[in-house]
């Protein structure tokens, strides 16, 4: 497991309000807790204590794991909505369901799901969502006209981020 893996699962546990998470294969094991200290955390903040073995050679003396702590970073407030954006509340934001890597064509060198333009109806898959090597496809739950993609192809996305708007009508 790579550390970005583990800084996506220690984001994911700290969303998700999970309290404990042990992870064990073949040659490690990772737990992940959350733990509410005493003191009152701001909006989005949360700690994550995780545990990895090392993993010992032939005739080594067993090494005690060392506990690392990781603070998340406060989760950033969503802009006020400007005298501007009046055509754009009659719009359907489509937002991510889960941290990952979000992707605008099935592979490389593949035509994307989804322009701006674009008609689009409940169940078509609209993107892929790349999390943890799986690739999952994202499907649309509105019936509609692309008018925006709010995400660059190939970038990392958080849960709930909005990905596309489109118009209902």
């Amino acid at each position: 497991m790579t550390i970005n893996e583990i800084q996506d699962l220690i984001k994911f546990i700290a969303k998700a309000g999970v309290t404990e998470v042990e992870i064990e294969k073949k040659d490690f094991k990772i737990t992940i807790k959350s733990e509410m200290p005493k003191k009152k955390k701001g909006f989005g903040e949360a700690e994550a204590t995780i545990q990895v073995p090392v993993a010992m050679a032939a005739g080594m003396a067993p090494v005690a794991p060392a506990p690392v702590t990781v603070a998340a970073a406060p989760a950033a407030e969503p802009p006020a909505p400007s005298a501007d954006d009046g055509e754009e509340n009659n719009y359907i934001t489509v937002k991510s369901p889960m941290i990952g890597t979000f992707y605008r064509r099935p592979a490389p060198d593949k035509e994307s799901f989804v322009d701006v333009g674009d008609t689009t109806k409940v169940g078509d898959t609209i993107c892929v969502i790349e999390a943890m090597k799986l690739f999952n496809e994202i499907e649309s739950e509105v019936t509609g006209k692309i008018v925006k993609i709010l995400v660059d192809d190939n970038s990392p996305v958080e849960y709930d981020q909005p990905l596309f708007l489109v118009d209902p009508a």
